[in-house]
């Protein structure tokens, strides 16, 4: 076996250096059985070094090796960590794989509903739980050292990306952040952004991957290359599409108009005509497993489209595992699911889910129960699941590499419309593709059918540009806290300094800070004037008023003698010698034609005794003009010949007409009589005689000079780029008109509506709490309460037909007093320009009564079905846990004295049991 060769002696002696340099990235590369690649390395390096870092590397490029150090970095240093994620699963992922490395004792975790070891020196947390702690004031802030951000791309996301933007703007200078992020192509812009906001900070790129991804589209039952001659060594090499797959997919684009219009008949006899029918899902697993491609990640932008796909494979009596792995699935499963009540395995569909499993086959998709997300997750790292069918929420950051990604459609529903797949949706779903240290090579597979062009896939595989765009905007919880925190005016530069205001205008980050400094400049100046500043200021400010009372009567005179000069003009007649005062013109003229015109100044043609003829204007005389004499003309002249402009000319010289002295030019400036005012009042100041006054004068006409230009500087900002603070100014309006800002400032302008507002972190925050301060919810029992706060939280995936089903009881008033809250203050919005706040749905509030009163998951289920509102156990327990959150918030700000917060911790106690308590987030 061949052996690498020995380092030369200068290579030895700068690993050595290098190492000696780091020692702590020294240590941890130590603990770890790989070797860092460049970039890993670059990251940790600044780190140490002392720097903030953002890494950007494609998925299962290994960038969570930084973050991992900055957690090993506070270990050594005895300083607190952050590890934040953007969902529950990826925050209980990380917490384990910690707990594995570190111990239980040095980690903890803190979710919406979940709290372990919360004062540990390293806490895993969902990225809202430290945007709370920042806001509450937590203690454990000021021993933090290292926040790491894991998918901080994530602050695009349209509902929830502002919080990332909140936490970078809210820590203190003093903690590192470490971003880590998917490839986007404005890494530098982000990077930028984040010198400005948190100081040095190391931008890493890495884009190559390390595992080479392949791409396919598989036409019928044909795997084809997209790409021919691809060259994963050179990603910049320019691809061509692969002819083959083009001249296939023309043959079979040939049928597509007769499939989708369907075969409506003909006489009979006459052939049907031929359709391209796709292969089935069963057809495609079998495909990839004959071709070596398994695991597999195949994605469905749908869930029921997932389960169906699933059940089609276990109807086909495909099984992918042996039974030695069926009995390891069967020992995990029953781990993981030890916490579900027995008598709700059958309405979850337990034993079918379990017996998928066994084959190989999962489903994973938001309304799966968390529980058996998670276990599908761990099966599919082991390899005992073999194929899954996702929908893209496995994207986001959860570790579930796979050999190939297989890819339905290209068109997902994104809420509101069917949409195509963008370049950096494709980019994350594929990035799926190559286990690192397992694969040698990925494959992306993107399915053909009639409609789909292969130069589209090719667009989508090959293009590099997906820019970060930021999502933040303030919000009423947001303004009350920063109101409380830092003041209104505060806050305002706060907003400048968000990453959307720095991609609306990259200016205003750095202007914002220029102008920070201009006011540390103007506080220099002032204290270098000897003496009272403001009196001298107020000398200046004489001295100007001086200089502007002249100019003003100087234009004064320039009207009025424009006006008079004008007005003599007017009275010239036909043979008047005057007198052009200056110009190229000067001397003797004769007037040929007075030049009268209704509309504007009079323009007299005249002849100068160098025969020049032409008009001439008021500018022409700075004073009115007045004949010198006169001369006879002919009655008709003709002034284009030369021989007429000649005879004037001569006679004009032979008049005896003289020119007229030069008059000086008086003014009416030592007539004014506040002009003399002013220059009185500035003799008599007590600056005019100071010694130190010409000196003095110098450092003030700097201060006004630096001050004018930070006037200029911040109408610019106001002007321009000013969006997000108006659009704080007027939610500030908004909740003074309310009562939950009043006239002072800082805290003390927060009421005490405003402080319960504070610590209501929901998107209909102002509702919840309009609700309690006009006491709607009051007298409501535990189950009832649950039911309209679940109006708040809930949101139906699709309209439903007619009227949600109600409790009796109160809940009906209580839901119509709510409604109303909700119109008056949309009516406010729109009157302040504001978004809305979105419309209470009382979708959930019938089953999330019925399981607070105690009843199976069984019934609540079919209640909720037979109501019009089918819900999959996950959903259910989706919901029903953001219900508990909103009441546990609830609870916290009225205080279990209160009634309405005693019946929200009863309603939690009520809701937190069976499948909603058990394990998984």
């Amino acid at each position: 076996m061949a052996t690498s060769p020995s380092p030369s002696p200068a290579e030895a002696y700068a690993v050595s250096r290098r190492r000696s340099k780091y020692p702590q990235l020294t240590r941890f590369a130590g603990e770890v059985s790989f070797e860092f690649d460049d970039f890993q390395v670059r990251g940790c390096e600044a780190l140490e070094d002392g720097h903030g870092v953002l890494v950007c590397a494609p998925t299962g490029a290994g960038k969570t090796v930084v973050g991992e150090f900055a957690v090993h970095l506070a270990l050594a240093e005895g300083r607190k960590c952050f590890y934040t994620t953007p969902i529950k699963a990826l925050s209980n992922q990380k917490y384990a794989d910690l707990v594995a490395r570190y111990g239980s004792d040095a980690v903890g975790l803190l979710t919406g509903d979940t709290s372990i070891n919360g004062n540990a020196q390293v806490v895993v947390m969902t990225t809202e739980v430290l945007r709370n702690m920042l806001y509450a004031g937590s203690s454990a802030i000021p021993e933090l050292g290292y926040v790491v951000m894991d998918e901080v791309h994530y602050l695009a996301d349209r509902f929830r990306g502002a919080v990332w933007e909140e936490v970078i703007l809210h820590l203190p200078e003093h903690v590192r952040v470490v971003g880590l992020s998917a490839t986007v192509s404005n890494a530098e812009e982000f990077g930028e952004w984040l010198v400005e906001v948190r100081g040095d900070t190391t931008v890493v790129v890495d884009e190559h991957r390390p595992v080479p991804l392949w791409q396919h589209m598989l036409v019928g039952n044909r795997l084809m290359d997209l790409f021919a001659g691809q060259d994963e060594a050179d990603p910049n090499a320019e691809l061509s599409i692969n002819p083959g797959l083009l001249r296939r997919a023309e043959e079979l684009g040939r049928f597509a108009p007769a499939s989708m219009r369907g075969y409506r008949g003909g006489r009979r006899g006459a052939p049907r005509p031929q359709r391209f029918r796709p292969p089935s899902r069963v057809d495609v697993v079998e495909r990839l497993d004959a071709a070596g491609l398994l695991p597999a990640i195949v994605f469905i932008f749908s869930r029921a489209g997932c389960d169906a796909a699933v059940a089609q494979c276990v109807r086909s009596g495909l099984r992918l595992n042996g039974p030695e792995q069926v009995e390891e699935i069967r020992r995990i499963v029953a781990e993981r699911t030890a916490d579900l009540p027995e008598g709700d395995l059958g309405v979850l569909g337990y034993w079918e889910w379990r017996e998928a499993l066994e084959r190989g086959f999962a489903g994973h998709h938001a309304g799966l129960l968390p529980a058996f997300k998670e276990t599908v997750e761990e099966l599919f790292l082991r390899g005992l699941v073999k194929v899954v069918f996702a929908t893209e929420t496995l994207a986001l950051g959860i570790n579930m590499p796979a050999r190939t990604v297989v890819l339905e459609r290209l068109v997902k529903y994104n809420g509101e419309a069917h949409v195509d797949l963008t370049p950096g949706e494709y980019t994350q779903l594929t990035g799926r593709a190559g286990r690192r240290g397992i694969d040698v090579e990925g494959h992306a597979v993107v399915a053909w059918q009639p409609g789909v062009d292969p130069k589209q896939v090719a667009g989508l595989a090959s293009t590099r540009t997906y820019p970060l765009r930021s999502s933040f905007r303030p919000g009423y919880n947001m303004a009350v806290n920063l109101v409380a925190q830092v003041g209104a005016d505060s806050a305002r530069e706060l907003l400048e300094q968000s990453f959307a205001q720095f991609q609306a205008d990259r200016s205003v980050v750095g202007t914002s800070r220029r102008i920070d400094r201009n006011k540390e400049a103007l506080s220099g100046y002032a204290r270098a004037v000897t003496g009272e500043f403001d009196e001298m200021l107020e000398y200046v400010e004489l001295r100007a008023k001086i200089s502007a009372r002249e100019k003003t009567l100087s234009r004064q005179n320039t009207a009025t003698r424009r006006a008079g000069t004008a007005e003599s003009l007017e009275k010239l007649r036909k043979g008047d010698v005057i007198a052009v005062p200056a110009g190229r013109r000067a001397g003797l003229a004769v007037v040929v034609d007075p030049g009268l015109d209704p509309i504007r100044e009079p323009r007299p043609v005249v002849v100068t005794e160098d025969r020049w003829s032409g008009p001439l204007s008021v500018a022409d005389f700075p004073a009115p003009v007045e004949p010198l004499g006169r001369i006879r003309l002919p009655k008709h002249l003709e002034l284009r010949s030369p021989k007429t402009r000649r005879d004037i000319a001569s006679a004009l010289r032979d008049s005896g007409i003289a020119l007229p002295g030069r008059q000086r030019r008086r003014t009416s400036q030592g007539d004014d009589a506040e002009l003399n005012a002013l220059r009185r009042a500035l003799r008599a100041h007590p600056c005019h005689g100071l010694a130190e006054r010409e000196a003095n004068l110098r450092w003030v006409e700097r201060y006004q000079r630096l001050q004018a230009e930070t006037e200029q500087l911040e109408r610019k900002v106001a002007a321009t780029t000013h969006s997000l603070a108006r659009a704080f100014d007027r939610i500030l309006a908004l909740l003074g008109e309310r009562g939950y800002l009043g006239p002072g400032t800082g805290e003390d302008r927060v009421t005490e509506h405003g402080h319960r507002l504070a610590r209501l972190y929901s998107e209909s925050d102002l509702l919840a709490a309009e609700c309690i301060r006009h006491g709607v919810w009051e007298g409501l029992g535990a189950a009832e309460l649950a039911a309209v706060v679940s109006t708040l939280v809930f949101e139906a995936r699709r309209d439903t037909a007619g009227e949600p089903r109600l409790p009796g009881g109160s809940v009906p008033k209580a839901w119509e007093e709510t409604t109303k809250l909700w119109v008056d203050l949309t009516e406010d919005e729109r009157r302040h320009h504001l978004d809305r706040t979105r419309e209470p749905d009382a979708g959930f509030a019938w089953p999330v009564y019925r399981w607070a009163r105690g009843e199976s998951l069984e019934k609540v289920l079919t209640a909720a079905e037979t109501n019009g509102q089918e819900l999959s156990a996950g959903d259910f327990v989706r919901w029903s846990r953001q219900v508990i959150d909103l009441l546990d918030q609830i609870r916290d700000v009225l205080g279990k004295a209160d009634p309405v917060g005693a019946a929200a911790a009863e309603a939690v106690r009520a809701l937190r049991r069976g499948v909603v308590a058990a394990g998984g987030a």
